[in-house]
C-alpha cells in the first residue's frame, strides 16, 4: 500500500529552545511535533518524575472511595474485585489486591468466563461475592456499562465502587462511588489514564488515607506499565511518566512471576522497554485470558516459590505461542474472505464474519486486517446460537465508539473507545449493521492512504552516538509518542541480505549521495521490498542486489537511527520504516 509521505512544518524558535533545554534542536523540533509548545512542557516531556503525577484526589470520587474502603478496612469487612480477562483487568485487578491485602482487607479477584460470558460484570459474579459473604464490590477496568449489574449488587446489600477507563454510555450505574476520568463531570486534568492507571491513582489515595510509605506506591508503578502499554494508552502526560518509572521498577522486579516470565523470554540481561510490553510480555497474560483461563495470569503474579514461577512461566509462554499460530490461521482466513467479497472494491468499514476463529482472537485479526488495508475493521465469530461476537479496530480519522453508538439498538452487549470496540449482536442483525455503518460513512479516499509524518530530513551521517543519547530522553515510545522519523533521498544499495529463522528480514548496506556508509535494517515487509524493486527496476538488479554487485537502485527512506551493538564494537544504522523511488 503506497503510504503518503507528510513532512512537519511547525514553527518555534528551535535553537533558543534547545540553548535552554541543553539539547539539539532537532529532540525540540520532535517535540513541537509531538505537540508541545513551551519550555515548561518539554521540561517535564524530557524529564519529568513522579513528583509531577497529579493529586488523585482532584479526580471525581476519589475521596469517598477511600472513604469506604478506609471504614471498611477497619470494620474487617470483606472486599470482591471485578476485574477483566485482559492485560489491562489482570494488573488493575492484581494491583487492587495487593493493595486491599496491604491495609488488612480481605480480597478475592473474581473474573467473568471469556466464552460463556464475556466482558465485565455480570450477575454471576454478583451471586459468587455475595456467596463469599463479601460485603463490598470492586470493579476494575470495567463497570461504566454495568447498570443493571451494579443495581443487583446493591439489590443484594453490597457496596459498590466502580472503577474504570471507558467511555460512559447513556448513564453512569448507580454506585456508591465511581472513579472514571471520562466521567462528563471530571475534574481531572488527565482523562487518558487506562484501568489499572486508574486503580492505581485510587491506591495511592487509599495508602495516604491509611499511613502507608510512600515507597509502597512505586512498587505498583511496573503494574501500571505493563497494563498502560498493553491496552495501547497513548503515552503522553501522567501515562509516559507512569510507563517510564514503571520500566525502570520492572527491571528489578521483586515478582517472582514476573521476573520468571522475563528470563523465559530471554530478556533478563536487557533493558526492558516499551516494545517489550507491547510484544512479549503483555500478550503473554492477554492470551491466558484469551484461550485457556485468565486465573493462569494472576496465578503467577500471585506466586512466590521460584520453581513455580518459573514453571507458570513457561506455560505461559507455550500458551502465547499458541495463540500466535491460531491467530497466524484465523487472519489469513478473514484476508481470504475479505479479498474475495466483490470486484466493487472494499468498503469503508471492514465488516467481515470469520465462523471458525476463536472468538477471543477476532481483535487480534481485526487488528492485522486494519494494518493491511487502513480501514476501520470489525471481525466477528459465532459464538452461541444466533449470536456474533466482535472486536473492532479503527483508524485515526474514525471514532469507533461513536458511530457504533448510532447503531446501539442493534447490540446485545457493547463498549469500546475511538480506536477500538467490542460487541455481541444477532447474526441476523449483521448485514443491517455493515449496511448502516457503511451508508453513513464520511470517510474519504485520503483516509485510507497511510500516512507517514517525518519529523525532519536527516542525512544519516549527521546522526552521531551522541545524537542518539538525546533521543533516548524521548523514551518511552509508542502510541501518542511514536519514534522520531526523518528522511533522506537518493540511497545507493551496496549489498543485501536475508536475515532471521525464516529469512523474513532484511539487512542492506546502503550510501547516501555524500558518501556516509551505514547497514538498514528491515523487520517487516521483506517480500514488498523485494516486490517494489522488481516492479521499479526488474529481477536482474534485485538480484545483484543480494549479490552484493553494483545496481541501479536509487532509493529513498524514512527510518529511524539506531545504535547496532556487535562484539563490542557500535556502529550507527537505519531501522527502515518506508521507501520509494525518486527522481533525479
Amino acid at each position: 500500500m503506497k503510504e503518503k509521505w507528510i513532512l512537519h512544518t511547525k514553527k518555534a524558535d528551535f535553537n533558543s529552545l534547545a540553548n535552554q533545554l541543553k539539547v539539539s534542536p532537532l529532540i525540540v523540533r520532535c517535540m513541537v511535533n509531538r505537540g508541545l509548545e513551551t519550555v515548561e512542557e518539554m521540561e517535564q516531556f524530557l524529564h519529568g518524575s513522579l513528583t509531577d503525577l497529579h493529586n488523585p484526589m482532584m479526580m471525581r470520587d476519589v475521596e469517598k472511595a477511600v472513604r469506604i474502603l478506609s471504614e471498611s478496612a477497619k470494620q474487617n469487612k470483606k472486599v470482591a474485585i471485578a476485574s477483566d480477562f485482559d492485560c489491562d483487568g489482570i494488573f488493575s485487578g492484581y494491583i487492587l489486591w495487593k493493595a486491599f491485602r496491604r491495609i488488612g482487607m480481605d480480597a478475592k479477584i473474581y473474573t467473568p468466563d471469556r466464552v460463556q460470558e464475556g466482558y465485565g460484570l455480570n450477575e454471576r459474579i454478583v451471586k459468587e461475592a455475595v456467596a463469599d459473604r463479601r460485603d463490598i464490590l470492586v470493579t476494575c477496568d470495567n463497570g461504566i456499562a454495568a447498570i443493571d449489574e451494579v443495581a443487583f449488587a446493591k439489590e443484594l446489600g453490597m457496596t459498590v465502587i466502580v472503577t474504570d477507563h471507558h467511555e460512559i454510555q447513556e448513564r453512569m450505574p448507580e454506585a456508591d462511588a465511581v472513579v472514571d476520568p471520562k466521567r462528563e463531570d471530571e475534574t481531572y486534568p488527565f482523562d487518558g489514564l487506562c484501568g489499572a492507571g486508574v486503580a492505581f491513582k485510587l491506591i495511592c489515595a487509599l495508602y495516604d488515607a491509611c499511613g502507608v510509605p510512600s515507597e509502597e506506591k512505586e512498587e505498583l508503578l511496573e503494574y501500571v506499565a505493563i497494563a498502560t502499554v498493553a491496552d495501547v494508552m497513548e503515552l503522553r502526560e501522567e501515562n509516559r511518566i507512569l510507563v517510564k518509572e514503571g520500566l525502570k521498577c520492572l527491571e528489578k522486579t521483586s515478582n517472582k512471576g514476573l521476573r520468571a516470565l522475563i528470563e523465559v523470554q530471554g530478556l533478563q540481561d536487557k533493558e526492558i522497554t516499551a516494545g517489550h510490553i507491547g510484544f512479549i510480555i503483555g500478550p503473554c497474560f492477554n492470551s491466558a485470558g484469551r484461550i485457556a483461563t485468565v486465573k493462569e495470569s494472576f496465578d503467577l503474579l500471585m506466586e512466590e516459590d521460584e520453581e513455580q514461577a518459573k514453571s507458570k512461566a513457561e506455560r505461559l509462554k507455550e500458551i502465547n505461542e499458541s495463540r500466535k499460530d491460531m491467530t497466524e490461521r484465523g487472519a489469513e482466513r478473514a484476508i481470504e474472505i475479505v479479498e474475495g467479497k466483490g470486484e466493487a472494491g472494499l468498503p469503508d468499514v471492514i465488516v467481515v464474519l470469520v465462523a471458525e476463529v476463536h472468538e477471543s482472537l477476532v481483535g487480534i485479526i481485526a487488528g492485522r486486517i486494519k494494518e493491511k488495508y487502513n480501514h476501520p475493521v470489525i471481525v466477528f465469530t459465532r459464538t452461541e446460537e444466533g449470536l456474533v461476537k466482535g472486536s473492532g479496530r479503527s483508524i485515526e480519522s474514525y471514532h469507533m465508539f461513536r458511530e457504533l453508538m448510532k447503531c446501539k439498538d442493534l447490540m446485545v452487549r457493547f463498549g469500546g473507545h475511538k480506536m477500538a470496540a467490542g460487541m455481541t449482536l444477532k447474526e441476523s442483525d449483521l448485514e443491517e449493521l455493515e449496511r448502516r455503518l457503511n451508508e453513513n460513512s464520511v470517510l474519504t479516499e485520503e483516509d485510507f492512504q497511510p500516512v507517514v509524518m517525518i519529523d525532519a530530513p536527516m542525512p544519516i551521517g549527521f546522526v552521531t552516538e551522541k545524537l542518539m543519547e538525546e533521543f533516548s530522553l524521548m523514551e518511552p515510545f509508542g502510541v501518542g509518542n511514536p519514534k522520531p522519523v526523518f528522511a533522506e533521498q537518493h540511497f545507493k544499495i551496496l549489498r543485501g541480505r536475508a536475515l532471521g529463522r525464516e529469512g523474513q528480514f532484511l539487512k542492506l548496506t546502503v550510501q547516501n549521495d555524500k558518501g556516509s556508509q551505514c547497514d538498514a535494517m528491515m523487520f517487516r515487509g521483506k517480500e514488498e521490498f523485494e516486490a517494489f524493486v522488481v516492479e521499479e527496476w526488474g529481477e536482474r538488479e534485485l538480484a545483484r542486489m543480494y549479490e552484493g554487485k553494483e545496481n541501479y537502485l536509487d532509493i529513498a527512506f524514512t527510518y529511524y537511527p539506531s545504535v547496532n551493538e556487535y562484539q563490542g564494537r557500535r556502529t550507527i544504522q537505519m531501522q527502515i520504516i518506508g521507501y520509494c523511488r525518486v527522481a533525479r
